[in-house]
Parts: C-alpha cells; structure tokens; sequence
C-alpha cells in the first residue's frame, strides 16, 4: 500500500479524498518534525518513531571488499508496540467493526510544537528542582560535618586546659608545702647552732677547773 492507497482506504471515512489526504500529510509530518528535533513519537498500541545515533564506525565495501570508514550519522527507528505484534503474529484477531489500534490516551503521542514545549519545560523544571534538592542535601551534609569536627577540636582543647589548670594546682601545692618544710627546718637549725655554743662554754669551764685543781 502506498500513499495514495491508504488515502483512498480512509476518506470514506474520514469524509473525502481532501481531507484524507490533509490528514494524512498532517500526521506525516508531525511524526517527521518531532523525530528530527530529537523527540519520540509513541502511539499506544501501534509503536514509536524515534532518532538513533550511531557512532563513526568501519565497514567493508560489499562489492570490492575494501575497509571503508562510516562516519558518525543519525537515524530514524520504529518499534512496533505489543498491540501491533499480537496482531501480526495471529495472537490477537483483527476486530470486525472497530479500529485495529485503539485511540491512545491524552499526552501519550509525542508529536507538535505545542506538545513538545510542555514537555521539555516540564522536563527542565523537574531537573532543576532535583539539583536544588542535591545541593541542599550536600549543604547540610557540610555544614553538619563541619559543626562535628568543630566540637571533636574544642573536646581535646578543653581537656588539655583541664590538664595545664590541674597541673599548675599541683605545682602551686608542691611549692606552698617546700616553702612550709623549709619554714620548719629553719627554726630547727637555730636552736641547734645555740647549743653548740653553749656545749664549747661548758668544756672551757671544765678545763679550766681541772687548771686550778693541778696548781694548788
């Protein structure tokens, strides 16, 4: 079937030959404009039209033979749908008295400058809010790391000034009971220099009476 054939098949029903023809064009179009601009077309339960890249590759020359080098290109593929394969391989039966692929839901073909716009403005405001949402997350993921390592360097600062007040404590301790000690052994070393003189007046005395006693 071509063209001309499948205009021909719908304006009975569609109500002539023009307007089947208009239709036809219409839906042509729409499915070549979006496939070009990168979108995909989907009717549910006939397929979808899409654009395929392929890489730059290397191919053989069917006749000479000869490695030829294929540059990078794009295509256009179509997937039938599930409905559209259920009838072809005989699982389903072609209804009598209705349409062969059902009337697809609002917003499920991809296709016109309209539908596009809302969907890429859609698809744009939903990746924005997703990164505002990621750098919120890692902001508070910053901020909360950084409030913990600020408390675990305030906890050992706190204890080594807990540690240095606690020694000069016990420095000033050490010291006050030397000063004591030395206080106390002072008067100690008075009273036994005082004795000492006392004991050398004694033994002259002796000496001396001892003198005395010989000459007489």
């Amino acid at each position: 079937m071509n063209k001309a054939q499948l205009v021909e098949t719908i304006a009975d029903k569609v109500g002539g030959r023009q307007q089947a023809a208009e239709a036809v064009d219409a839906v042509l179009d729409a499915i070549v404009r979006a496939v070009v601009g990168g979108d995909r077309v989907s009717v549910t339960g006939f397929g979808s039209f899409e654009k395929v890249d392929r890489p730059a590759r290397y191919a053989r020359n069917p006749q000479t033979g000869e490695r030829v080098r294929v540059k990078k290109t794009s295509v256009p593929r179509f997937r039938a749908g599930q409905g559209f394969k259920d009838l072809v391989s005989g699982s389903k039966k072609l209804p009598k008295n209705d349409v062969a692929v059902k009337k697809a839901p609002k917003g499920s073909l991809s296709g016109g400058t309209k539908t596009t716009a809302k969907a890429a403005t859609k698809k744009a405001t939903a990746k924005k809010a997703t990164a505002k949402k990621a750098t919120a997350k890692k902001t508070a993921a910053k901020k909360t790391t950084a409030k913990k390592a600020t408390a675990k360097k305030a906890a050992p600062a706190k204890k080594a000034t807990a540690k240095k007040a606690t020694t000069k404590k016990t420095a000033a301790k050490k010291t006050t009971a030397k000063k004591a000690t030395a206080k106390k052994t002072a008067p100690a070393k008075k009273a036994t220099a005082k004795k000492a003189p006392a004991k050398k007046s004694t033994a002259r005395k002796t000496t001396a009476k001892k003198a005395t006693a010989r000459k007489k």
